[in-house]
């Protein structure tokens, strides 16, 4: 019975984290759709972490922590391509031709393709009724894709859909990592190895295109590369080493419904009916999937 009562307890804490890193996450597509509108998507979508790449430097430095070993070399190379720069640089082409509000409802189906590549790559073994929640509440937000596409889906929704899987495979071996060298370690070391590969392009751009904007625009660029690229991920790694990566990342079905009001306040754009409906249903999905057993193999 202990070890029951410290597994929920360690469940619950794994879904506060976690839900505070989706409070962080929530900003990031109305943000980047700001700043695109005076920068190049790829300064955005790359020089985030460029920027946030500094902070982790000063950061390990500050706190003297050692190089990982060899071994975990291979998962912060996913973690680089999936998180840091998979998602990024895919979300800001997309949101240049859609609006925040609906590419906060597309990028909902998150959840259940990050729960998948858990069950094969980490060997979380979810129950059927925690897939069936699952896949209720990621297919409510694809009808509402549809609905809103006038029943097709546009090419910037496939560039999301892209966007969603790499950041699927990074947000599992990233869970996976920081059992063992901590969460805001992880996405530190991932940024601190970013660097090399990201410099050229970025500065390449600022070379052909400069860094004039607007104060919006910079303040929305500030915000992606501070909170969703750095911060956020603190308390995202750790929620999902803690409560488990497929059960914590349901929480992040309730992204797109706290996106969708970032949008409203922030862009101006509209909250429909369909949005509020398709909202609702996603949390019931979220709370339903939270009862529901996952096995560790």
């Amino acid at each position: 019975m202990g070890k029951s009562i410290a597994k929920t307890n360690n469940e619950t804490i794994g879904l506060i984290y976690g839900f505070i890193g989706v409070i962080g996450f929530s900003g990031t597509l109305p943000a980047t759709r700001i700043a695109v509108t005076n920068f190049d998507p790829i300064f955005v979508g790359l020089g985030r972490a460029l920027v946030a790449g500094v902070f982790a430097m000063l950061l390990l430095r500050l706190t003297r922590q050692p190089i990982p070993h060899r071994q975990y070399w291979g998962s912060l190379g996913i973690i680089v391509a999936g998180v840091i720069i998979g998602f990024p640089l895919l979300s800001a082409w997309a949101m240049e031709q859609l609006p925040a509000s609906h590419g906060a409802i597309v990028t909902g189906i998150l959840p259940l393709v990050t729960a998948i590549v858990a069950s094969f790559r980490i060997g979380e073994k979810p129950s059927i009724g925690f897939w069936m929640a699952s896949f209720i509440g990621s297919m409510t937000i694809v009808s509402f894709a549809l609905i809103e596409g006038n029943g097709s889906i546009k090419f910037a929704d496939f560039i999301l859909i892209l966007a969603v899987i790499a950041a699927a495979f990074g947000y599992a071996e990233g869970g996976k990592l920081a059992k063992t060298l901590g969460g805001w370690q992880v996405i530190c070391w991932a940024l601190v190895f970013s660097i090399p590969i990201l410099i050229i392009p970025v500065s390449l751009v600022v070379l052909e295109n400069g860094i004039g904007a607007s104060f919006n625009a910079w303040l929305a660029f500030g915000y992606v590369s501070i909170i969703s690229m750095f911060l956020a991920f603190f308390a995202w790694y750790r929620g999902l080493a803690i409560g488990g990566i497929a059960r914590v990342s349901q929480v992040q079905l309730l992204q797109p419904f706290f996106s969708v009001l970032f949008s409203a306040l922030l862009l101006k754009e509209q909250i429909t009916f369909l949005m509020v409906c398709t909202g609702v249903i996603v949390v019931i999905s979220v709370g339903i999937g939270r009862r529901q057993p996952i096995k560790i193999t």
